[in-house]
């Protein structure tokens, strides 16, 4: 059997022959050396593109090394739209640009001018802060308007009524010592708040008359603040009666202006004078 084997083996060697004409076969032997020759500065199982980066793939890094400063540059342009860039000091560095300093001033309304009784009240209403202000440290008031206030007759009484908002004052003035009285108490007892007091006496301490007569005051309507300023009011008139010279500088001060404020009435179908009930759909 094994002789058989052999014999078969001999009579099939000869037949075969190599696949491809003998120069293929030249070829491929000189082509399979080069293949299995490692390149420079790598090793032998890379390929020819990996040891050293090709010509093509530099080009493309520098390509984008060279396009990220424009990038940067593209995107800090929107960023300086709108705001002037900052200027640069002689030392390199940006000077301090203070925060708004691009925008428009703002345009200020001239102040309107006052008429006499606006002025007139303002005036007042100062002075009667300050003077609440030196009552309370004990300080000396100013001068009076008149430094020699002119001596009743004997028997002579001067009448006045005066009114704020819903109060109305009837005042009598009457020779005395300086004694005031409203609704047959003091007036101390009256007004209890120091200020509503210093309303009340205003005219006569600022023309000098606070301990020369004697006021009797009835008043009626409003509140206790509304009540001070009719007082004050009814004072003021009836000192114009006893000395016609003493009107203008209580004009001025705004002291015989009837103060025409008052609480608007409430309208049928309204909460109050304007405030309406809200609207329900259903």
């Amino acid at each position: 059997m094994i002789e058989d084997d052999e014999q078969r083996n001999e009579e099939q060697a000869p037949d075969e022959q190599p696949e491809g004409t003998p120069e293929e076969q030249q070829a491929s032997e000189q082509e399979a050396p080069e293949e299995a020759a490692p390149s420079e500065g790598g090793s032998p199982e890379r390929g020819v593109g990996e040891g050293a980066p090709p010509e093509e793939a530099l080009s493309e890094d520098a390509a984008t090394e060279d396009d990220t400063p424009a990038a940067e540059q593209a995107s800090d342009e929107p960023r300086a739209e709108g705001r002037e860039s900052a200027p640069a000091r002689q030392d390199g560095g940006k000077e301090d640009v203070v925060p708004g300093a691009e925008l428009d001033p703002i345009a200020i309304e001239p102040e309107r001018e006052l008429d006499a009784e606006e002025r007139a009240r303002r005036e007042a209403e100062e002075e009667e802060r300050l003077r609440r202000e030196r009552e309370l440290i004990g300080d000396v008031d100013e001068a009076p308007v008149a430094a020699k206030p002119a001596k009743l007759e004997g028997d002579a009484s001067y009448a006045a009524t005066g009114k704020r908002k819903s109060s109305v004052a009837r005042v009598i003035l009457r020779q005395g010592s300086g004694n005031i009285e409203v609704n047959k108490r003091t007036l101390e007892e009256y007004f209890p708040r120091s200020y509503l007091q210093s309303v009340a006496k205003q005219p006569l301490t600022q023309t000098g008359y606070d301990g020369n007569v004697d006021v009797r005051i009835r008043v009626h309507g409003g509140g206790i603040s509304g009540q001070a300023a009719a007082v004050r009011h009814g004072i003021a008139r009836a000192l114009t009666e006893v000395d016609p010279a003493l009107r203008p500088e209580l004009k001025r001060r705004g002291m015989l202006t009837r103060d025409a404020r008052v609480k608007e009435r409430r309208k049928a179908g309204l909460k109050k004078a304007r405030k309406r009930p809200q609207f329900s759909k259903r």
